[in-house]
């Protein structure tokens, strides 16, 4: 199939997706246009040999590009679909990673014949190491959807879902997940302060050794629970604080908490 990518908007998640596509050969160059109002940002593509514009009137008026992904703002969404109607009536697709915003939504501004996917990545998709999960509509066909599942994996781990009402269940776990990690970070940085590490010391030994534990829990075939069963003596140092986090499952509930909430209102923001 021909593989000509539009990417209206070109901030930080624009320009990691482009730059693992480029990076991953699994685009050229001259496959993708990227539509961005902000000089710097145009100039930033335009170091990577791709052709940058400031808005999608500047394209050829009969241009029909396979994919056209959406990186922008879900405020700025209204906005920007419009220009973009004519390609969906001509048979181009959209691929969508802005927050929030429903396929009823895009159906509505593109047309019900479109084929349209929506993703949720999360932060650690600019250095590749993200978590991206899409749905897509009834439009979409198998090579499209492998094209597209491609396109993604150049920025982490790709999974799907068959419903879209999973979808604020998947913000609240892995959209909004990289922040409750950033501040177990954080905590267990001062925690070492706390009890007279240096805060340099404090910071490096709580980074890696979630970094660490992240890595090896991926890497293993041997599930999270037994790994932790692994590195805990009996009436040992670990087992002490995990008396802490797991009484009364003080931690399970705690973060189970958490995800609810950011989940009731991602429900709140999508309404």
């Amino acid at each position: 199939m021909n593989k000509t990518v539009v990417l209206a908007g070109c901030g930080n998640m624009g320009f990691a997706m482009l730059k693992g596509w480029i990076d991953g050969g699994v685009l050229q160059p001259t496959d993708v246009t990227v539509v961005e109002p902000n000089a710097g940002l145009r100039e930033q593509a335009a170091g990577l040999g791709i052709r940058p514009v400031a808005d999608a009137e500047e394209l050829a008026a009969a241009f029909t590009p396979t994919l056209v992904v959406i990186a922008v703002k879900p405020q700025v969404m209204g906005a920007v679909l419009p220009a973009y109607a004519p390609m969906a009536g001509r048979g181009t697709a959209f691929l969508t990673v802005a927050a929030g915003i429903g396929m009823n939504a895009y159906e509505k501004a593109l047309g019900k014949e479109t084929p349209i996917v929506r993703c949720m990545p999360n932060t650690p998709a600019a250095i590749g190491k993200g978590m991206l999960v899409y749905f897509n509509n009834s439009r979409v066909n198998t090579a499209l959807e492998d094209f597209v599942t491609e396109l993604l994996a150049c920025s982490g781990l790709v999974a799907k879902i068959e419903s879209e009402v999973l979808m604020d269940a998947v913000t609240a776990v892995s959209g909004s997940g990289p922040a409750y990690v950033f501040h177990f970070i954080e905590c267990l940085t001062q925690a070492g302060i706390n009890v007279g590490l240096p805060s340099n010391v404090a910071a490096k030994l709580a980074m890696q050794t979630v970094m660490g534990a992240g890595a090896l829990a991926a890497e293993s075939a041997v599930a999270p629970g037994k790994l932790r069963e692994n590195v805990t003596s009996p009436n040992g140092t670990t087992q002490a604080a995990l008396h802490v986090l797991m009484d009364g499952n003080a931690l399970q509930n705690l973060i189970s908490q958490a995800v609810d909430a950011a989940r009731k209102r991602s429900v709140e923001l999508g309404s």
